[in-house]
């Protein structure tokens, strides 16, 4: 069974992005085993001297399931048109490495309106080399009206660009 990480962009504790990663976790759950990284927090702030040579505890640990992961997932909000900073925190402690470079990667997108960030994600990735398509990316506008407090999908729409997602961020993981 292939092994997927997804990292949580948001901030907010039962975030929708949560929610939307833990729907997906149950849907998936015969096809990958999912490891869920909601601690962005965790990670101190990103310190060029270190990142190289002596990385805190906490970043060589955060790399270590990057590098282990058979594919990734990061579904995040937009803060102030942007990704939030405790995620770009994150990839930058992981600059100076490969560990993104043709590794399988979905990106999600969920947030009020997520354009500017959905554009920067993506930008950023592909930088690092990770390998991802056009349909494994996803941008869900409007995410509060769509997925219910306890994680149920409640838009239609959604459900079926979520599934054509999954679908292909499957088949790019099965291709490695």
């Amino acid at each position: 069974m292939k092994t997927v990480l997804a990292i949580i962009g948001s901030a907010s504790e039962n975030s929708a992005n949560q929610r939307l990663i833990e729907f997906l976790a149950k849907e998936t759950g015969k096809d990958f085993e999912w490891i869920l990284f909601n601690e962005l927090k965790s990670l101190p702030h990103f310190d060029p001297e270190l990142s190289v040579n002596n990385p805190p505890e906490e970043v060589v640990n955060f790399r270590k399931q990057i590098e282990q992961a058979d594919g990734i997932i990061i579904c995040t909000p937009e803060y102030v048109f942007s990704i939030p900073s405790g995620l770009k925190n994150a990839i930058e402690w992981c600059v100076s490495t490969t560990i993104f470079s043709d590794k399988p990667t979905g990106l999600i997108t969920a947030s009020a309106q997520g354009e500017k960030a959905h554009e920067e994600l993506q930008l950023i990735m592909r930088t690092l080399m990770a390998q991802f398509i056009d349909e494994t990316t996803l941008l869900i506008s409007g995410i509060k009206s769509k997925i219910s407090m306890s994680g149920q999908l409640t838009d239609s729409e959604t459900q079926s660009e979520l599934e054509q997602f999954t679908n292909s961020f499957m088949n790019l993981v099965d291709g490695m």
